[in-house]
């Protein structure tokens, strides 16, 4: 008798585990025969890809606004003097180092401006 209670016990602890997930909400779908079922939702909501391009799309606006605004002689200088430091300062000044994409959008802007 004791060896038949091992797969309910085992499939009770499953469906107790479903259930403690579900607290964070549930996604209900219907199948093809018209029954309803609830399974849980993702825990960490993933970033959407939107709003991931929209955040690398304003760095580059950053960039290209301080190319603008100090100019690419200065601006080099800057990331020059950044590379020379710390690790984590030659790893930003890698990142922030003048790229085409930058550049270009600083040339656009000068010449809308002026």
């Amino acid at each position: 008798m004791a060896m038949s209670q091992v797969p309910f016990e085992k499939r009770l602890n499953r469906i107790n585990q479903v259930h403690a997930r579900m607290r964070n909400g549930v996604r209900l779908r219907m199948l093809s025969d018209g029954l309803i079922v609830a399974r849980p939702r993702r825990r960490a909501p993933r970033l959407p890809l939107n709003a991931l391009l929209i955040l690398v799309g304003a760095f580059f606006l950053f960039k290209s606004f301080l190319l603008l605004s100090l100019g690419s002689a200065v601006y080099g200088d800057r990331v020059n003097t950044l590379a020379t430091g710390s690790i984590i300062e030659q790893g930003g000044a890698w990142i922030m180092q003048a790229d085409p994409v930058s550049t270009w959008v600083a040339k656009q802007a000068n010449a809308f401006l002026h």
